[in-house]
């Protein structure tokens, strides 16, 4: 059964927008690229908000993405530079990624926070805004 995976990040500071780039642009490539990889979508969010949406065939092959090159890279700058941070997976039939509606649902009913240097208030009571294209 494939696995969806569903991130999202808040930045803490616009000025982190320029180093975040980089690394968003080189793990969209990664990802895309990586063995067991089945889909990729993003969302730019408001309020320098991000989301991502992925598929693989399991979830060995998602943790061997997520720590390896840029992708690992950023995992490790992102609980700096965040102030929100989550994350939900799931198994289903198909491997077609959710709408963005049906991810933030998921996200409430079973993710869990990330771990970040620097919490919001929204990020330590778990308060997870919708998504919206910036």
């Amino acid at each position: 059964m494939p696995l969806i995976s569903v991130t999202r990040l808040k930045l803490r500071n616009v000025l982190y927008l320029p180093r975040l780039l980089p690394f968003s642009l080189r793990s969209t490539w990664q990802a895309k690229r990586a063995p067991g990889n089945l889909g990729v979508k993003l969302l730019q969010d408001r309020n320098l908000a991000f989301w991502t949406c992925t598929a693989w065939t399991d979830e060995g092959a998602m943790r061997r993405f997520m720590r390896a090159d840029a992708h690992g890279q950023a995992m490790t700058k992102l609980m700096d530079w965040c102030s929100e941070a989550s994350v939900v997976h799931w198994q289903q039939d198909q491997p077609d990624l959710p709408d963005w509606q049906e991810a933030h649902r998921r996200m409430i009913a079973e993710g869990r926070p990330s771990k970040v240097n620097h919490p919001s208030a929204a990020h330590q009571a778990f308060q997870v805004d919708p998504p919206r294209r910036a």
